[in-house]
């Protein structure tokens, strides 16, 4: 059960760092991704960022991978 309040902790963080460089720095690189979804209607813009999502996904499952094997 501390293993598991650890990787919520570990996650938590990771979000916090995520959330803070979309919030100051949305001028970065890795804003748009292929197979990112954007859908733009008169003044309206709906953005999906799936490629961003995928590869965020595999970046928390390595290192909470990583986290788990100590």
């Amino acid at each position: 059960m501390q293993e598991l309040g650890k990787i919520f902790i570990t996650a938590g963080i990771v979000l916090i760092i995520f959330g803070v460089l979309f919030t100051f720095f949305h001028k970065l690189p890795f804003s748009r991704f292929p197979g990112d979804i954007v859908i733009k209607k008169g003044n309206f813009t709906f953005y999906f960022p799936l490629g961003l999502s995928i590869i965020a996904s595999i970046i928390l499952t390595v290192i909470l991978y990583l986290i788990s094997k100590h």
